[in-house]
């Protein structure tokens, strides 16, 4: 049985990052395969792990699209070539596969794609003991269900009121979307101070969240996004791969 781990959050508040250093602390734990899925329009996590993604769930959509258009998909149903197309989209490497949402790039309703990676996932998800959703800013993904239940729900803020109140926002959310999830953890980016705000205290017990742990404003992680360095050779002593250890240990 897979345990899936999606990570989500306001912009700009370190998802990906968190979400890459996740992927390394299991592949150095040997759980391995991981399913890495970059459910982010901008698809940035495979730089982050030093991959690059040639195929997209928008890109396949819109090539389905075009071939059921012009009669060159006789023969073959839409469901099993936009399927097909997809798992050709799978970027492989050392330990773990990565898969992305991408955008879709002309007009029509994303609905169908959207139920198709549903599916997909259903279906390869299976094949990995661990998959890492990195979501795009707020609970879009999972307000489509394309995700329903996951073992660990990690919500993401900075250390600003505006950043903690999004954090309710997101969780009074994955409730109206009926969210399923076994453990939630609030994760505080991006501290410059050893203590946690002290509202986190109270969106403890307003969330009941399982785990609450705060990352520091790292100049090592800083430099390896300036300079586009995939997070998987941070080195093995960096405090905040250390301190998301904890989050590891959660599943």
């Amino acid at each position: 049985m897979s345990k899936l781990i999606a990570v989500t959050g306001k912009g700009g508040v370190g998802k990906t990052t968190i979400s890459a250093l996740l992927i390394k602390n299991l592949l150095d734990a040997g759980k391995t395969p991981v399913l890495a899925i970059d459910a982010d329009p901008n698809s940035c996590l495979d730089a982050a792990l030093g991959v690059t993604v040639t195929g997209t769930i928008g890109r396949a959509r819109e090539e389905v699209r075009d071939a059921v258009s012009s009669g060159a998909a006789a023969g073959i149903s839409k469901n099993e070539m936009l399927q097909m197309k997809i798992e050709q989209s799978l970027a492989e490497s050392d330990g773990f596969d990565l898969i992305a949402m991408g955008r879709p790039e002309g007009a029509g309703c994303y609905c169908y794609a959207n139920n198709v990676l549903k599916d997909i996932i259903a279906k390869i998800s299976s094949n990995y003991p661990y998959v890492v959703l990195d979501n795009e800013a707020g609970l879009e993904n999972l307000s489509r269900r394309i995700i329903q239940k996951v073992d660990l729900l990690i919500l993401v803020s900075d250390n600003s009121n505006a950043g903690l109140n999004t954090l309710l926002r997101l969780y009074e959310l994955a409730h109206e979307m009926e969210m399923r999830y076994d453990k939630l953890a609030l994760v505080v980016n991006k501290m410059r101070a050893d203590a946690l705000p002290p509202r986190m205290d109270e969106i403890k017990v307003i969330t009941k969240a399982d785990i609450v742990i705060g990352l520091p404003d790292d100049p090592e992680i800083a430099g390896f996004a300036e300079d586009n360095k995939s997070y998987l050779e941070i080195s093995p002593d960096n405090p905040l791969k250390i301190k998301l250890h904890e989050l590891f240990k959660e599943v």
